[in-house]
């Protein structure tokens, strides 16, 4: 009996020796970042410098859309994907996309955030992301609008709002084609 306690106890104390050393090191992996100097909210929602939102352009097919997305769609139309995301435990965020003949045709995003601190500095952040993206917004109404002329590309505007009540941020962005209605040579 002696003898196997003589083997025991070392191997016992050897053993309880590794577990308690095992341990594994997590290791700090930060992500890299698409958008420095803005809230990490923005990486969630916006995710991409490329087109106009999430990589995306008006006109972009209805694959196009689905393969940018991470979830399934909340609701699936012929015309219309709607999607819902959690970003944290303060923000949700929807995104609903109007299509015509397979393309991309508008985009309206709501952002809905019990921090009222955190929604301002995102509605902030949206502004001076668009403000640098697009050229000369305009304040309207409450809103600020981007109108892009420029390129090939057909005109479009984004348009953002800050509709927060005094319990809840509320953000809109809408970005559709511009509908010019151009003059005609009739005098009025």
């Amino acid at each position: 009996m002696k003898r196997l306690a003589v083997y025991f106890l070392p191997l016992l104390l050897l053993v309880s020796f590794f577990a308690c050393n095992n341990e594994k090191k997590e290791e700090l992996v930060e992500e890299k970042r698409i958008f420095e100097g803005f809230h990490p909210l923005m990486d969630k929602i916006v995710r991409s410098k490329k087109g106009v939102f999430r990589g995306l352009e008006l006109n972009a097919k209805i694959a196009d859309i689905k393969t940018t997305e991470t979830v399934q769609p909340v609701e699936a139309e012929k015309d219309r994907l709607y999607f819902e995301y959690v970003a944290d435990s303060t923000t949700t965020y929807s995104i609903d996309y109007t299509i015509h003949n397979d393309s991309l045709e508008e985009i309206n995003v709501q952002i809905n955030c019990t921090d009222l601190e955190l929604s301002s500095y995102l509605f902030c952040d949206l502004k001076d992301y668009y403000a640098n993206k697009l050229p000369n917004p305009i304040e309207d109404q409450g809103a600020v609008v981007y109108n892009c002329y420029e390129g090939q590309r057909k005109p479009f505007v984004v348009t953002l709002s800050d509709n927060s009540t005094p319990s809840k941020g509320i953000i809109n962005m809408a970005v559709s084609y511009t509908h010019l209605t151009l003059p005609t040579n009739r005098e009025v």
